[in-house]
């Protein structure tokens, strides 16, 4: 799924379920380059955590590992 602006409709499971997988995948990448970029930056896990709406921890858990820059903060 390349086209974000046509998406398939419910009553076509194979096609909607396949697109939600890849809109899965899309913000997984989108917010691993973003919470990089906001590391490289200088915010705090903490500020991260309030902008994705969940605790300091459980962003540092999910995250952490998978972008660059991170100082423990």
């Amino acid at each position: 799924m390349d086209e974000l602006s046509v998406l398939p409709a419910p009553d076509e499971p194979d096609k909607a379920l396949a697109a939600v997988v890849a809109l899965r995948d899309l913000a997984d990448r989108l917010e691993r380059q973003a919470v990089a970029s906001a590391l490289r930056q200088g915010w705090s896990w903490a500020r991260i955590a309030q902008a994705l709406g969940v605790t300091k921890q459980a962003a540092h858990k999910r995250l952490s590992g998978t972008v660059a820059g991170d100082d423990h903060r």
